[in-house]
């Protein structure tokens, strides 16, 4: 089959292709002696707003017939006698458009009033005639009531089509059918989406597409993206990996309302087919931090949590401008001068111009903005990718391109404008970081005549500056540039701006980023305006006016971690890289002497020996060289619910649940020191090695601080309590930062406190899902992992409070720690999880305990990981390093 010159973007923009005909033009002035050599073989195609001609000689235009131009549209009556059939089509217009004459991309051609005739090989005129004047009606009404026609037309087309049962496998089940648009840049295409046990199919009602049906492996879908199109929540983005030839990668479709887009989304995710990647934002975020992920997949991937996407130029990626100079002959990437400040948006780089804006808004009536004219629309866009996609800029030009001296012509030109222009402050795009396109978007290699400039010179490659002696290295330094350190401590401002906190609302104002009220989502409720062509006008302006991306962030975006390597005492040598991995933890022995639930444990400095206490009233002592338990301890008459030993000597200090805080005297055998420390039991015991402060919390939810406490202590309440800390419910969890300038309280309402040291009072204070059962630090102090009674394990950045880290597991969250890279989860259904935290994957899950892991706890020296259970057991795991970790060792 001879592949079509027909595309969707001949058509206006949002037009609709329905279906064509094969048939023989016949120009007005052909005869019997020129009828073999005027008249042309080809295919009309029946469009929603006009005719479309397509020869079958590639030379020849292609011809389009605008609906509206047309003066009559009728069956032939015929006429003349060497045209034997009357089957056939005569048009008469005002105006039609020849396009791609010689298969050339060029300005189309717009030619006066002329007669066609169209011959119709094999359909029937009076069947095809019906559809084409309700469509030529629907081109003479407004332009709202020509949009619900045209609609009309469309889902009275959808009904009559079924998807065809052959397409399935012998045991494919379907399981939903609805109507969808295939969404691409600047057009849609009417469907049918269908799925099944086994794939997602798309059926067109036209034959554009090579394959009648197009469909996609369930089990190759990698990613499923609710996404806002045309400003309605009714769009879904299917990305996937597939070797068949007839199924595409990647697939944007529309549907009628967003109950029908959530229903097929809720259904997909349901197929046990379905396997999709690991994807969580708040997994990338962590892994941007650590530097697993590059800052330009970074940027894209926060394009695609607000709605940017490739198939839509009203919501195109946005990328910040990197480099500010672009008119040395060389360029020093150390250099901070040569940086844009991405603190700033484009309009604030200029104070100078800044002034006057600002001066404008504060004389402007309400709305205010500071600029009129957005950072990223189709227009923007296709500014830069003229030269690439010329046949893009002629259908959302009207076929037409833009001015010559208004394009897109010089790097140094664009960056001088954005910097002084009072209406230009766009940002670019991906493909300037792209260095698999090799630049290829900065050269004209289409060889498109796209006109002379006031120079008299013609459009041709875009000139670039002097330090780049072509595209591909051109594109090369960008991307240094944007992986840069400089970038890299620097590149969460913009973020910030362009999809954080300071996006809108009184935030926005402060950073001088406040655009145009239509470009922000919901300032406008569409729904509630009743006359259509009102609604309508204001879609076509907020669609020109360009749209602020979906809010992603509502604090502060965390900052790169540059050049920052992970310390912690008795850290085992090298484990700050991160290619050292635990690949086995294998079971060496077991104690089972609790006779109900242990609460607490830890192993002794030199890794000898395991002291717990249980709900058994037991403090147990037990022997990792003797593989025995070599103490046990009556401990009152209440479960015990914590215990820690003081440095430099052999007393634990064991907190009960009649709300008292012991001091047992290990090589006595007897507790020396009992304090009513509370008035409810006691959670929860912390000791800081460097401040020497001991922290217990319990269910009156206070928190208390004792200091200097020691072995020789007479009285704990009259020598030893400092300070008396009030929150708002329970205290489940306590645990220090690793400098000891702060200590993170979780409590049984969901929320976390940052308490100060020094000053005692709350520096900081955040809420997550549920009650907190566990957190701990980051070895480097500055994010706190944080595990929820719904099964919540999250890991805020302290200084932001944004979460970086968030995934819900099958069960409670019952202990965390944290050692280097590496972060143990243990688990309300016994499930034992190890983590790298560095590259943020699972390492290892087990079925450790048949029943909650209340606490685990880890040698110095990471050869060990000991685990208590309300199953009464306790269980020793030696870690087996990789054989490069192994030889190092």
């Amino acid at each position: 089959m001879d592949k079509s010159r027909f595309s969707l973007l001949l058509l206006d923009p949002g037009e609709i292709y329905f279906e064509d005909f094969s048939c023989t033009f016949i120009p007005a002035d052909a005869t019997r002696k020129t009828y073999d050599i005027k008249s042309q073989e080809g295919r009309l195609k029946m469009c929603s707003k006009s005719l479309v001609f397509e020869p079958k000689d590639y030379t020849k235009p292609l011809i389009k017939i605008p609906f509206k131009e047309c003066v009559v549209i009728e069956e032939w009556k015929g006429g003349a006698k060497f045209i034997e059939s009357d089957n056939a089509l005569s048009i008469n217009c005002r105006e039609y458009i020849e396009m791609l004459e010689g298969n050339v991309i060029a300005p189309y051609q717009f030619k006066d009033s002329a007669n066609f005739l169209f011959l119709l090989n094999y359909a029937t005129i009076s069947n095809c005639l019906t559809m084409i004047s309700q469509l030529r009606r629907a081109s003479t009404l407004p332009s709202v009531e020509q949009s619900n026609m045209i609609a009309a037309i469309v889902r009275s087309r959808q009904s009559r089509v079924t998807f065809d049962p052959l397409w399935l496998d012998l045991y494919e089940k379907i399981m939903l059918e609805t109507p969808a648009d295939k969404v691409c840049p600047l057009n849609i295409n009417p469907g049918r989406c269908v799925l099944t046990t086994m794939r997602l199919y798309f059926q067109p009602y036209n034959n554009i597409d090579t394959y009648p049906v197009m469909k996609i492996n369930l089990n190759s879908i990698k990613r499923i993206v609710k996404r806002r199109f045309l400003l309605r929540h009714i769009g879904l983005e299917i990305y996937s990996t597939s070797d068949s030839s007839n199924a595409n990668s990647h697939i944007y479709l529309s549907f009628r309302n967003p109950a029908e887009r959530d229903t097929l989304y809720e259904t997909i995710l349901e197929q046990s087919e379905l396997k999709l990647d690991n994807l969580e934002q708040n997994v990338i975020t962590l892994q941007w931090q650590n530097g697993i992920i590059s800052n330009y997949d970074y940027l894209l991937f926060i394009n695609s949590l607000g709605d940017r996407t490739i198939n839509d130029l009203t919501q195109y990626p946005v990328f910040p401008w990197i480099i500010s100079n672009y008119t040395s002959k060389t360029l020093d990437l150390n250099n901070p001068e040569n940086y844009r400040d991405l603190s700033k948006p484009v309009g604030a780089l200029n104070p100078d111009r800044l002034q006057r804006l600002l001066d404008r808004y504060n004389e402007m009536a309400s709305p205010k903005f500071i600029y009129g004219s957005h950072y990223s629309t189709p227009g923007f866009v296709l500014y830069y990718l003229a030269r690439l996609y010329p046949h893009y800029v002629l259908c959302m030009q009207g076929g037409r391109f833009d001015h010559p001296d208004r394009m897109f012509n010089s790097m140094a030109d664009a960056y001088k404008n954005c910097y002084n222009n009072m209406a230009d402050f766009k940002e670019l795009i991906p493909e300037f970081y792209d260095t698999s396109q090799e630049g290829k978007f900065l050269l004209n290699s289409l060889g498109i005549n796209f006109g002379l400039r006031h120079n008299n010179v013609k459009v041709g490659d875009v000139e670039l500056p002097p330090w780049a002696e072509n595209p591909k290295r051109f594109v090369e330094i960008l991307k240094s540039a944007l992986e840069s350190d400089i970038v890299s401590t620097n590149l969460h401002h913009w973020i910030d701006l362009i999809f954080g906190y300071k996006q809108k609302d009184e935030e926005a104002i402060i950073s001088n980023n406040l655009f145009y009220h239509l470009c922000y989502e919901g300032n406008v409720d569409l729904e509630s305006i009743e006359d259509p062509n009102d609604r309508h006008a204001l879609e076509v302006q907020i669609m020109e006016f360009g749209q602020i991306p979906k809010q992603v962030f509502t604090v502060p975006h965390p900052q790169r971690k540059v050049g920052i390597i992970l310390k912690e005492p008795h850290q085992i040598p090298e484990m700050n890289h991160s290619r050292i991995t635990i690949s086995e933890l294998q079971l060496t022995t077991s104690f089972n002497s609790h006779k109900n639930s242990v609460s607490h444990l830890f192993i002794n400095v030199d890794s000898t020996k395991i002291t717990s206490v249980g709900y058994d009233s037991k403090l147990k002592v037990f022997s990792l060289i003797q593989n025995r338990q070599v103490r046990s301890a009556n401990i009152g008459s209440m479960p015990l619910s914590s215990c820690i030993e003081l440095p430099d000597s052999n007393t634990v200090v064991i907190g009960s649940w009649d709300n008292q805080i012991l001091l047992y005297d290990m090589d006595y055998g007897r507790v020396t020191i009992t304090a009513l420390a509370h008035e409810d039991k006691i959670t929860c015991l912390v000791y800081g090695k460097q401040s020497s402060l001991l922290l217990s919390g319990s269910g009156d939810c206070s928190v208390r601080v004792w200091k200097s406490v020691q072995p020789t202590t007479k009285d704990l309440i009259l020598d030893c309590l400092f300070k008396h800390l009030d929150h708002n419910s329970a205290v489940q969890c306590i645990n220090f930062e690793p400098q000891e300038h702060y200590f993170a309280v979780g409590t049984e309402d969901g929320e976390v406190y940052i308490w100060d040291v020094k000053q005692f009072i709350i520096y900081k204070k955040y809420y997550v899902s549920n009650k907190v059962n566990t957190l701990v630090y980051s070895p480097d102090g500055q994010r706190i992992a944080i595990g929820c009674d719904d099964g919540t394990f999250q890991v805020l950045e302290v200084a932001t409070g944004m979460p970086v880290f968030s995934k819900v597991l099958p069960s409670k969250v019952c202990n965390l720690k944290w050692k280097g890279h590496f972060l143990t989860v243990g688990c309300g259904n016994g499930i034992l999880s190890l983590w790298n935290m560095f590259e943020v994957k699972l390492l290892q899950e087990i079925e450790a305990h048949s029943d909650a892991i209340w606490t685990v706890d880890i040698s110095g020296d990471w050869k060990i990981i000991v685990t208590g259970s309300q199953d009464r057991s306790i269980k020793v795991w030696h870690c087996k390093f990789d054989d490069e970790h192994e030889e190092r060792s």
